[in-house]
């Protein structure tokens, strides 16, 4: 991308934009949610035309794009799908078959014209089978297995046709696809939202072998960490680079951001002695009208000082703020021998636990073994098979995902962070609200926007403030990490440290979860058993 701009009804999203792509390069695509990452993807897709410069692809380039809301469809299984990928080593093992037959027949000939087409035969298939070892076709159906083994298939999910699969079954579907279709260069948009630890390990080992390129936008840390060799930040419409893992970007984003300020103060001090000459220049006009001479003495005013500049509040004092006022009790929940299956296939079973104040609960466990549904039966959305759930009277209880799930399109953000019963927007003042919401990026514009214009990303961060402002005691958080950027979960992660309830969270983002849990309840990878494991706080 050479001098790139790009600006869609008149909004600035991309300005002069420098971009290369290198062989075997692996970026790390960062930055708020609607800051031009999905646009520049879209760039190298050619889906979008810049409004000035150039975007240039090497010939012949194959591109593979992953998006977490372009999902597969159709009558076909997976598993045929998938299969569909290699047509060539079906051409291949066809005409292998083929020459078996024919050599069989050759063999037993005896006249010259048999031994010829016997040798024309057997050379024939030495190429094809150096053919099919160059291109792996004969590991193909064990690369299909391993695929979907560790992406969560069952027998069941490979055999539906992909119009039975739920959207996050097609995402993982989708997934599979584009990693077994090995292009060039691959686009990922937030390519771990629906898998769970084995699956982002697999995808990790991956792309330890892939020999492509990756531009990755992802959220997730620990992703980024052990794929990406370089993080791109799309920042006010440019793009800032930093070479290495995302650990590596936090470095030296540091050090830029330090380097800035001292530029900033540098650049104040050289503003403030221009205000002083404006001054000067000022009351010198003004003596000089006042004088027949013009040439009267100039008595120059100058400045009583530099202002400072006023230190923003600590992201946790304005958080402690919020919170000051909100009291929870010791004992919030009580679950006592808990069991929940579907059919013949048990999820969990004799789960029991406390659920009290300052608990920050990491549920774990691979794909479909009961995580999601743990929260629905606390919740009180889906009845236990055995066992009990007990919430003491007054304590209020509050999912991210119904949440979400309910944001009324014709509501205002304002409105809706702000109008819960026992919003702690009613009780906390102003100020420290709006503070609150700044932090999540919410300006005083965009408060007044109605939710049904609102992106995914946008839409999730409206679901999160409600939760954090909801005044309940216990938060059930369902895979939050998945539509907010990385400056929005940075934000709810020093919330939810501060929150003085207790939170019951399901997700797959390593980083999110080392970072916040003070205890794990951890599913067996069959989900037929949960061993708990009480760790202390980070």
């Amino acid at each position: 991308m050479n001098d790139v701009t790009v600006s869609f009804d008149g909004r600035q999203v991309l300005r002069e934009v420098f971009f290369r792509l290198e062989t075997r390069d692996r970026v790390g695509l960062i930055g708020r949610n609607g800051s031009g990452k999905s646009t520049m993807l879209k760039l190298a897709l050619e889906q979008v035309a810049p409004d000035a410069g150039t975007v240039t692809l090497d010939d012949g380039l194959k591109l593979g794009y992953f998006s977490q809301f372009s999902e597969l469809d159709g009558s076909a299984t997976i598993t045929e799908v998938l299969e569909g990928l290699f047509g060539d080593i079906h051409e291949i093992e066809d005409e292998l078959a083929s020459i078996d037959a024919a050599v069989a027949i050759a063999a037993v000939g005896t006249s010259d014209d048999d031994a010829k087409e016997l040798d024309r035969l057997i050379t024939r298939q030495a190429e094809l089978f150096e053919l099919m070892e160059h291109k792996g076709g004969w590991d193909y159906q064990r690369s299909i297995d391993r695929a979907l083994t560790t992406l969560g298939f069952d027998e069941a999910h490979r055999t539906s046709p992909i119009d039975d699969l739920s959207g996050g079954w097609r995402n993982r579907a989708a997934l599979a696809k584009i990693v077994l279709e090995a292009p060039d260069v691959l686009l990922l948009d937030e390519p771990t939202n629906f898998l769970d630890v084995a699956g982002v390990e697999w995808l990790e080992a991956w792309f330890r072998e892939f020999r492509g390129a990756a531009i990755i936008v992802s959220h997730d840390r620990t992703f980024l960490d052990a794929v990406v060799t370089r993080i791109v930040e799309v920042e006010n419409f440019h793009l800032h680079e930093y070479p290495g893992n995302f650990d590596e970007y936090v470095i030296q984003k540091q050090f830029r951001l330090k380097t800035l300020e001292q530029q900033f103060v540098h650049e104040s001090e050289l503003l403030a002695f221009e205000a002083e000459g404006i001054s000067d220049r000022r009351e010198a006009l003004k003596a000089s009208k006042q004088s027949n001479s013009g040439t009267g003495k100039i008595l120059g005013k100058q400045l009583a000082g530099i202002k400072k500049q006023r230190a923003p509040r600590p992201v946790d004092q304005i958080i402690t703020e919020i919170y000051g006022g909100l009291h929870i009790k010791d004992v919030l929940c009580r679950v006592d021998q808990l069991g929940k299956g579907y059919g013949e296939k048990r999820l969990f079973e004799g789960l029991t636990l406390e659920i009290r104040r300052g608990n920050r609960i990491a549920v774990l466990g691979a794909n479909g073994s009961g995580k999601s549904t743990l929260l629905r039966v606390l919740m009180g959305e889906e009845r236990p098979d055995a066992g009990s759930v007990d919430w003491p009277k007054g304590v209020g209880v509050v999912s991210y995902n119904r949440m979400l799930a309910e944001l009324d399109d014709d509501d205002t953000i304002t409105h809706a962070v702000n109008a819960l019963p026992d919003s702690l927007a009613l009780t906390a003042t102003r100020k420290s609200v709006g503070r609150f919401l700044a932090m999540f990026q919410f300006s005083e514009a965009e408060l007044k926007q109605r939710i049904g214009t609102l992106s995914g990303g946008q839409r999730a961060r409206v679901a999160m403030a409600q939760c954090l402002l909801s005044g309940a005691s216990v938060l059930l958080l369902d895979e939050p990490t998945n539509h907010l950027d990385l400056s929005s979960t940075q934000v709810m992660e020093r919330a939810l440290l501060h929150f003085p309830g207790a939170v019951v969270v399901v997700s797959h983002d390593r980083f999110f979860t080392d970072k916040i849990a003070t205890r794990y309840v951890e599913f067996g990878a069959s989900g037929a058993g949960v061993a708990e494991l009480a760790v202390s706080a980070a």
